[in-house]
């Protein structure tokens, strides 16, 4: 039988840009124009608040990874912690997150391609999928390259535009759009000009941005030295959010009044045609094709990975437990590309709201997982005193600080189902859910049978 055991052969260097590759995506691209449309600049406050709850979240998960040499997901946590149908449910959810993500994003690889080559948009993404595919299947050595270079494409793209952003505020450079100041942020309407409904509103999409920063601890079996690694890259989260995200929304801000974006453009497209880049708009698709493949890439890599470990478990098919000569579970690996493959090609046919809808149930599942990490954490900290006396990693602030982002969660599920756009979503979600506890009540009913009868 094939070696069973994933390869540790993730450097410090990928599950750094890994980390950050997960916190900068097409929430932060594409999705914060809609966003700054609801709040304006009390956007800032939405991704602030966001971005200290997920913190936490990371913090429990890092603490619960490091406990106990065996854990290689937070899926085995929840089944130590929770038992075996939380794992399950949790497991299959979160495959079913990053699938909803990877067929979003591969589509919009096909939209970004048509910028530049009259071709069907289906072509360059079951091009995209078949390379991702074919990478991923060598090593995970190459998945953390892979993921290293599309994260430093981000890094430097707001890199540029923070620094492009400090000179011509120092500058008062003026602009179409009127004068760079950091006065854009307040004269407008205020810093609330929709008032605190449309601040609301904006975190469902907020949420979003920030899905796929817990694929450090997906990661997590395949470090070299998790020790080290999975701390380091936690501890920085909170910097990088107030740069990547604090900072880059207030220089946007600062150039382009919140009043002249569009909901359905890019505000980087439009920062970087705005002071005077003939050639913004291709630079700017370029990343954003990159961040696309880039979520795309981590989704096939971690969809596969949560399938590995739902087997290992008992929890699905025998053969997604299998790797390849490479260490790579390629069964598992080559099903998840499937499923997104049709998504793909079927989602051709979904109408203009689509991108909104999947938003929604992902960052809603989202939402499941990490509040299943916290509820771990919480089990944690009442149960398991000899485990705690050992940590070299403790989450701060335990447990109150996990009840109020357990808070701050429900709140804004509560928001999603006042709001009209969200509100489909969020109702048809539990049928998700419903699906995967029939399906685990009948896989123990088997179970129980064929015990009966050995």
């Amino acid at each position: 039988m094939a070696q069973q055991e994933l390869k540790r052969d993730l450097k410090n260097r990928h599950v750094q840009l890994i980390a950050i590759g997960g916190t900068i995506g097409t929430g932060l691209f594409l999705g914060s124009g809609k966003a700054i449309q609801l709040a304006g600049p009390s956007i800032i406050f939405a991704y602030l608040i966001v971005g200290i709850a997920v913190f936490f979240v990371m913090r429990a998960l890092g603490e619960l990874l490091l406990s106990k040499a065996g854990y290689q997901s937070f899926t085995d946590i929840a089944k130590d912690y929770l038992g075996s149908r939380a794992a399950f449910v949790t497991g299959w959810t979160y495959w079913f997150c990053w699938i909803m993500v990877a067929m979003a994003d591969v589509i919009a690889v096909g939209v970004y391609v048509q910028y530049w080559f009259d071709i069907p948009q289906w072509v360059p993404a079951i091009i995209c999928l078949i390379i991702l595919l074919g990478l991923n299947l060598l090593t995970v050595k190459l998945f953390g390259e892979l993921e290293f270079w599309f994260a430093l494409i981000k890094v430097i793209t707001i890199l540029v535009l923070i620094a492009i952003g400090v000179i011509l505020l120092v500058m008062g450079f003026k602009t179409d759009a009127g004068t760079v100041t950091i006065q854009n942020l307040w004269e407008h309407g205020g810093l609330f000009p929709n008032g605190i409904s449309g601040f609301l509103l904006s975190f469902q999409m907020v949420v979003f941005a920030y899905v796929g920063v817990e694929l450090v601890g997906v990661s997590a079996a395949e470090t070299s030295n998790p020790e080290k690694n999975i701390p380091s890259a936690i501890n920085k989260i909170p910097a990088r959010i107030l740069f990547f995200y604090v900072g880059a929304l207030i220089i946007l801000l600062c150039i382009n009044p919140w009043t002249e974006l569009n909901a359905a453009e890019s505000p980087f497209v439009k920062t970087f045609s705005l002071v005077g880049i003939p050639i913004a708009a291709g630079i700017i698709n370029f990343v954003v094709l990159t961040s696309a493949a880039s979520a795309c890439n981590s989704g096939l890599f971690s969809t596969s990975r949560i399938l590995f470990n739902l087997s290992k478990n008992d929890q699905a098919p025998s053969n997604f437990a299998k790797l390849n000569k490479n260490f790579v579970p390629s069964n598992a690996l080559f099903t998840s590309t499937l499923v997104v493959s049709v998504g793909a090609l079927l989602s051709k046919l979904i109408p203009a709201q689509a991108f909104g809808i999947v938003t929604t149930i992902s960052a809603i599942c989202f939402i499941w997982v990490w509040g299943i990490i916290l509820i771990c954490h919480i089990k944690y900290k009442k149960t398991r005193p000899q485990l705690q006396e050992k940590s070299t990693f403790k989450a701060p602030f335990t447990p109150f600080v996990n009840y109020a982002v357990l808070t701050l969660f429900a709140m804004i599920l509560i928001i999603m189902l006042v709001a009209e756009e969200t509100r489909p979503a969020l109702l048809l979600t539990p049928l998700w859910f419903i699906l995967l506890f029939i399906l685990y009540s009948n896989r123990r009913k088997k179970e129980k049978d064929i015990k009966l009868t050995a």
